[in-house]
């Protein structure tokens, strides 16, 4: 599985409705879950970025996917970050020349 943070940002569609952006999030969910992504962490910020989520995906495309999936709907703009727990991090550190 490979981990996935990705920042959000609203559009002027998505802030137009932004109270169904809890409803919204959970068919995200469910969505991400038929696509066998698991959606680790969905979270509202304040600061730069107006929501995370943290996905658990098979391979960067399925990842890909539903994040694309994600945009299309026009409520989010999104940004994807591959990310490594510390055994992983090891693991890219081993490869350093």
């Amino acid at each position: 599985m490979s981990k996935h943070v990705v920042l959000m940002k609203f559009t002027p569609q998505g802030l137009t409705d932004i109270q169904q952006s809890p409803d919204r999030a959970a068919a995200f969910k469910a969505t991400a879950e038929k696509a066998g992504v698991e959606v680790e962490a969905q979270l509202w910020t304040a600061g730069a970025y107006d929501a995370i989520l943290i996905i658990n995906a098979p391979d960067e495309a399925t990842a890909a996917g539903v994040v694309l999936g994600l945009s299309k709907t026009g409520n989010v703009s999104t940004s994807m970050l591959h990310a490594f727990d510390a055994a992983e991090f090891k693991t890219v550190l081993a490869k350093m020349g």
